[in-house]
């Protein structure tokens, strides 16, 4: 069997994994379009991380998606890696050249923006400064495209404040640090707010910052798709603003890498979210 008639093989690596939206979220893709595919869900250990992906080429894999512990650690065994993921510091989205070399991409910022530009078409980046709760693996994804898209300032807080600052010192003079206790403060005047925390998600603590300051203008996202719409997001729009949940981000961040693995573009519609939240 020759490469050009082999059935090409997707999936994602993590430990645990079956928790994962990703394999239904890209078999819908695959049924709707019509493509020959399979995309199948691989619980890896860290141990056994870099042999699996430098055989998986050999099994037929065009790629595969990446999800926790391994993001940072694939960055390492890597031989190309692109410029977006070396600045958040870890990948999401791997893909096996044809001479079995790994390219490693980070498409978690760019599902991000394309959530807030699908759902919100009047947003613009370039508005107003962006208020940011969190400086986990999620915020640095939020910081850099949110840079990239022109935010002219983004306040920054923590609940542990040196993360925060960490997070600063490598994203610039743009990033601006505040004490989590000030929290509520830095979204007066905020044109964007993003909670990039798990508070707010069923099961975790919840997220106490006052939105006094708010002004109905803001465009208020939260990370968090369960429940899809967190008590942030429902405060926010009582108040009059313009709310986008998460669920989008995990949905756009995929259509990067099927469009390589599989060579046709995915569409997210509500038909997907409506499979993906049943």
């Amino acid at each position: 069997m020759t490469a050009s008639n082999r059935i090409p093989l997707a999936g994602v690596i993590g430990s645990p994994v079956a928790h994962s939206k990703s394999p239904l979220i890209f078999r819908t893709w695959l049924r709707q379009l019509g493509l020959r595919g399979y995309y199948i869900p691989m619980d890896v250990s860290s141990a056994d991380l870099e042999a699996a992906l430098r055989n998986l080429p050999k099994l037929g894999f065009v790629g595969v998606n990446v999800t926790i512990p391994h993001k940072e650690a694939v960055l390492q065994m890597a031989d190309q890696v692109s410029d977006r993921a070396a600045l958040i510091g870890s990948a999401n989205t791997l893909t096996f050249l044809d001479d079995g070399r790994i390219y490693a991409d980070n498409t978690d910022g760019y599902g991000f923006l394309e959530n807030l530009r699908q759902t919100a078409p009047g947003w613009d980046p370039k508005s107003g400064p962006a208020a940011v709760l969190g400086a986990g693996g999620a915020a640095r994804a939020v910081l850099s495209s949110l840079i990239d898209a022109g935010a002219p300032e983004i306040r920054l807080t923590n609940r542990t404040r040196s993360r925060a600052e960490a997070l600063a010192r490598e994203f610039g003079t743009k990033v601006r640090v505040q004490d989590w206790v000030q929290a509520g403060n830095m979204l007066d005047g905020a044109a964007t707010v993003v909670n990039a925390t798990s508070l707010g998600m069923t099961g975790k603590g919840e997220l106490r910052v006052p939105l006094d300051a708010l002004a109905k203008t803001a465009l208020v996202t939260d990370l968090v798709y369960a429940p899809l719409e967190t008590p942030l997001l429902a405060q926010a729009r009582s108040i009059g603003c313009t709310t986008v949940d998460g669920l989008g981000m995990l949905l756009y961040q995929a259509t990067p890498g099927f469009e390589r693995w599989f060579g046709m573009k995915a569409e997210v519609t509500e038909d997907l979210r409506a499979v993906v939240l049943r």
